[in-house]
């Protein structure tokens, strides 16, 4: 039965092109936007992969646009990032952004345009949900992973390193003019990194379709993102060549992307924004490992909701007489995923392979429950239940 909700908001503006060779269509969508000078945003690895090179050799009577190139972007993007490209943006009037990378680059992109755009120099003004008064500057993004969904989502991840903590910033201004979406851009992901991110789109689709802001238009892109997933993550992984599994897999990325911006996630993610920041998890990896845990608390009120899903994964799946044993399945199916993955390429499954000290759990728990993302979590959640999913998942 679909679950239509008495009311819901459901909104998707960024142009999408995805295709083999659809970073061919640079020039022309360049010309479209009419920027005049682009901040290009990434990191030192996309240069020295020559990524960089191959969006500029695109962008053919249009590189121009592109000369100017802000190349150091962490990890994990922090406000001190995201202040020092701003200025680099003011200092050469450019007139809009061009984002190349994952995660990392997209959210220090969005962080850039929210300073821009509203004219401030105190990004933390901005931070929680819907606080953006002002339209953004043109924002065109090339992912080169598939799995943040940043490419068309209304959320920004940013650190800030003094409190040790990540902030979210989300509104609809933020989403993307355009996103390109071409898996010759992901040939370089290497395969522990194809697993975290596939496992992270995973994630934002699963706690979309189970979360309490869903929807029939959300669950929609949540099950191609699901199919998709389950059909090429360990393709991608054992022959990262694979054109169509690196295609699949970023449509699934978007596609999860366009899910949880309508539906919102839960505490998958408010207690992983959590290790990310404390201990310094890939968040993708902190996403695979916390993912069935969480799953397994949730299940006492969402069992229903997981169980419509296990056919997405394994379509051969014996359907049971119970919601609670469909959802058993699902979940084992997710810990059997990450086995693999491990045995592929060494993704760590539990918190402790993954670097994350034993003694920083408790303060974890309690810190999670700060994240905005556990307000749409099914199940309320409480400093003692973050700190028994953490320890089951240690």
């Amino acid at each position: 039965m679909i679950h239509i909700p008495e009311y819901f908001e459901f909104q998707t503006p960024t142009k999408i092109l995805a295709g083999h060779q659809a970073l061919t269509s640079l020039s022309s969508e360049l010309d479209k936007t009419n920027i005049k000078k682009a901040l290009v945003i990434t990191d030192k690895g996309i240069v020295e992969h020559g990524l960089l090179k191959k969006v500029i050799d695109n962008a053919a009577n249009r590189k121009n646009v592109l000369e100017l190139v802000f190349d150091d972007v962490p990890a994990d993007s922090s406000i001190n990032t995201v202040n020092t490209a701003a200025k680099l943006y003011r200092e050469n009037n450019c007139d809009g952004i061009l984002a190349i990378g994952g995660g990392s680059v997209i959210d220090t992109a969005k962080g850039v345009n929210i300073v821009i755009s509203e004219n401030t120099e105190d990004i933390m003004q901005f931070k929680g949900h819907d606080r953006l008064t002002k339209k953004q500057q043109p924002l065109i993004i090339i992912p080169t992973t598939s799995g943040t969904g940043s490419e068309v989502t209304l959320v920004s991840v940013i650190a800030n390193p003094e409190k040790g903590e990540k902030m979210l910033f989300t509104s609809p201004l933020l989403q993307p003019s355009l996103t390109i979406l071409d898996p010759n851009m992901t040939l370089s992901l290497p395969p522990h990194l194809t697993a975290a991110t596939g496992m992270d789109a995973l994630t934002h689709a699963v706690e979309a379709v189970s979360c309490l802001q869903k929807n029939p238009f959300s669950d929609t892109y949540a099950e191609v993102a699901i199919k998709l997933i389950a059909e090429n993550i360990l393709t991608a992984v054992k022959d990262g060549s694979n054109m169509d599994a690196r295609y699949h897999l970023a449509l699934a990325s978007t596609a999860a992307g366009v899910a949880f911006s309508n539906s919102m996630v839960g505490a998958v993610h408010g207690i992983g924004h959590t290790v990310g920041a404390v201990s310094h998890v890939h968040h993708g990896m902190a996403m695979a490992i916390l993912l069935p845990h969480v799953m397994r608390y949730n299940a006492s009120h969402v069992a229903h909701l997981y169980a419509e899903m296990l056919p997405w994964v394994s379509p051969d799946a014996s359907a049971q007489l119970s919601p609670e044993e469909d959802s058993n399945q699902l979940i084992n199916w997710i810990d059997e995923k990450n086995k693999s993955l491990n045995e592929l390429c060494g993704m760590p499954i539990t918190l402790k392979q993954a670097g994350v000290k034993e003694a920083d759990l408790e303060s974890i728990a309690k810190q999670s429950l700060n994240d905005g993302a556990m307000i749409a979590n099914p199940k309320e959640i409480d400093a003692k239940d973050a700190l028994t999913i953490l320890q089951n998942a240690f």
